[in-house]
């Protein structure tokens, strides 16, 4: 069976290993560069947090188990602090003339504190805070080189040229223009050409987002990247690989990369005012009260164990409450920014679709009944291995229709699927295929379509369309209502006929089609700068636009690209999913905010006592310990189950 257009449902394939070796630039050279210094810092962090709980225990068992002298059961916490402490210093000295003021620089100025003070423990603790936060925010984070390390190991470094005598293997860099390539089933196209010889089918679905195969014969383009089919190919390159289609694809995520701006975090906002007030209330108890133990107190009791311990807790917890709902949280700072977005782009194909084609409509000939036709053509069916087979067969389980056997068959390239079903002669062709005697036939619209014959006549017509998700239009419309979404747009890489098709089924007025990842980064971009953006897709083709969105969320993990690019990844591709990623998020952000600003509250409270001479530096400890006590039990909440996951 042919299809009258072109094209077929993709099937999913893994080229070999041997084309997916990664490639070694000046580009890889840096990522792997950042990639280590990433990993320096997480595994000094983690160093740093284990000293510090060490130091921590030794101290607590050598004072008040053994009974040492002080300078015994400090000197582990000496340690700790010159270790961990030494380079908080030196980064918040420079963070004092960057003018940036946020809640690690009271941190650090707490640790100086409590070393005039003597409160090595209290130091400590605090280096625990800080390090201990970093470490385990590390460890949740994704890695952002990780995207380009996936495209390159998925871009072939050999092409198979053609030459008199047979073919030579050449690396990628030494292909040129003009050259003849043959790609072996299976591989991945190593540059974009024209087809000179082979009839096959190529996945083009990673690169333009449509959920079909591409018929390839004589003069049709390849563009790099596609993942060939069964049958080889013999193309000659109109461009250098450098040059390709893949290739600019690459180096626009690279760009995104680089350009994409840094999510402010939530503690990073409120201690942006937080830290002035806390120095400012304690460089004046110490100069109208002369006494510089007054601004010890204050800073002591100001140290912000809720931003630093309690923030970090509640995010933890919503990110376990979120894998256990099959959502993979990989960039902590989503929770934080989702709720606030307000402009959502949506992907079509696998995102608000299916992303493989459905039987949408049978029309049938006056003198056929559509049970009749169903059952000719899924009994054809059962002896194929079309990829509209299934589509077929599925909507013919679903109607009740049985298939009966069939003799006969024959599936020959080009001419479609024929057979013999209880005594008649059954055809399923495409349009394309059919002589211009064939005048019955309805008129064509979008999408695919194949013609079936009983005995020579016509018989019905079978209409398919990537079909929207059950849930897509309620999603949709729900989104104003219940979230202040103010903006929803349709971006895709399939046809305009198709995207207005979905679009008008799930109620989605502004559409962008037929668009590559280059045109999608950039109809991003324009609307983050509008407004925080939230992306949704699940294609190599949405990997770029995803890092140019403030929030990425990607569909499955049959893409490893596309997986990384995400902030977080859902991994049973439901909208359900979706909405509960964003309750997840309101409900962290909420209890989060009540930790911070309710110890924060308490903290000032407390800044104040001191200052006034109420309390001491020892007890402004005492009284800092008890509000972060609240503060971290009101957070750990957050890992609980709660209600209302949904709301549409």
């Amino acid at each position: 069976m042919n299809p009258a257009t072109s094209e077929v449902p993709a099937v999913s394939s893994t080229p070999p290993s041997s084309s997916i070796r990664p490639a070694s630039s000046g580009s890889d050279r840096r990522r792997r560069s950042r990639r280590a210094d990433v990993a320096s810092e997480r595994g000094r962090s983690l160093l740093v947090a284990i000293l510090a709980i060490v130091a921590i225990a030794v101290h607590l068992i050598l004072r008040f188990g053994f009974r040492t002298s002080p300078l015994v059961y400090n000197l582990l916490l000496f340690v700790a602090l010159a270790f961990g402490g030494l380079p908080l210093l030196i980064d918040l000295i420079r963070k004092v003339f960057a003018r940036e003021f946020g809640s690690d620089l009271l941190a650090g100025i707490s640790i100086v504190a409590a070393v005039l003070q003597g409160e090595y423990l209290v130091g400590t603790i605090v280096v625990l805070m800080l390090s201990g936060g970093t470490a385990l925010e590390e460890m949740a984070s994704r890695r952002a080189s990780s995207v380009l390390d996936e495209l390159a190991k998925r871009q072939p470094q050999t092409a198979h040229r053609k030459q008199e005598g047979g073919i030579v293997d050449v690396a990628l860099d030494d292909v040129r223009v003009g050259d003849i390539l043959e790609i072996f089933p299976h591989e991945i196209c190593p540059a974009d050409g024209v087809v000179v010889d082979g009839q096959g089918m190529m996945n083009e679905a990673f690169l333009t987002g449509e959920p079909f195969e591409m018929q390839k014969a004589p003069g049709t383009q390849l563009i790099s990247g596609a993942l060939n089919g069964d049958a080889a190919l013999v193309m000659r390159t109109e461009r250098l690989p450098v040059d390709s289609r893949y290739a600019r694809i690459m180096r626009v995520m690279e760009e995104t990369q680089q350009q994409r701006p840094r999510l402010r975090r939530l503690g990073d906002k409120l201690g942006a005012w937080y830290t002035p007030i806390a120095v400012g209330l304690a460089v004046l108890a110490w100069v109208f009260t002369r006494n510089p133990h007054r601004f010890l107190a204050v800073v002591v009791i100001a140290t912000p164990c809720p931003l630093l311990i309690a923030i970090p807790v509640a995010v933890i917890g919503a990110i376990s409450l979120a894998a256990r709902r099959g959502i993979i949280v990989k960039n902590p700072a989503v929770l934080e920014q989702i709720e606030t977005c307000r402009t959502f782009i949506f992907d079509k194909t696998g995102t608000l679709t299916y992303g493989r084609p459905t039987l949408t409509e049978v029309e049938c000939s006056p003198q056929f009944q559509q049970k009749d036709v169903v059952r000719f053509a899924a009994s054809l069916e059962r002896y194929s291995k079309h990829p509209l087979a299934q589509a077929i067969l599925d909507y013919a389980a679903k109607n009740n229709v049985q298939a009966e056997s069939a003799s006969e068959i024959q599936e020959q390239p080009g001419r479609g699927l024929r057979g013999t079903i209880g005594g008649r002669k059954v055809l399923l062709t495409g349009r394309d295929r059919l002589g211009e005697e064939v005048r019955e036939l309805p008129g064509a619209r979008s999408g695919l379509e194949c013609v079936l014959f009983v005995d020579g006549q016509y018989a019905a017509l079978f209409r398919f369309r990537d079909a929207p998700r059950q849930d897509s239009d309620v999603f949709v419309k729900h989104l104003g209502p219940r979230h202040k979404v103010n903006r929803i747009l349709l971006v895709s890489g399939d046809r305009l006929e198709e995207v207005r098709y979905l679009a008008a089924e799930v109620g989605i007025s502004e559409i962008h089609a037929a668009k590559s990842p280059e045109e999608k980064v950039a109809i991003v971009r324009e609307e983050t700068r509008r407004a925080r953006t939230l992306f949704v897709g699940d294609g190599i083709n949405d990997a770029p636009a995803m890092q140019a969105a403030s929030v990425a969320v990607a569909f499955g993990h049959d893409s490893e690209i596309t997986a990384e690019a995400a902030d977080a990844v859902i991994l049973e591709s439901s909208l359900g999913k979706v909405d509960e990623l964003i309750h997840i998020g309101q409900r962290m952000r909420s209890i989060a905010l009540q930790s911070a600003i309710g110890g924060m509250a308490l903290s000032i409270i407390g800044m104040l006592a001191a200052s006034a001479g109420y309390l001491n530096p020892i007890g402004g400890a005492i009284a800092q310990e008890i509000i972060d006590t609240a503060a971290v039990l009101n957070a750990v909440r957050m890992a609980l189950p709660f209600k209302n996951l949904r709301d549409f």
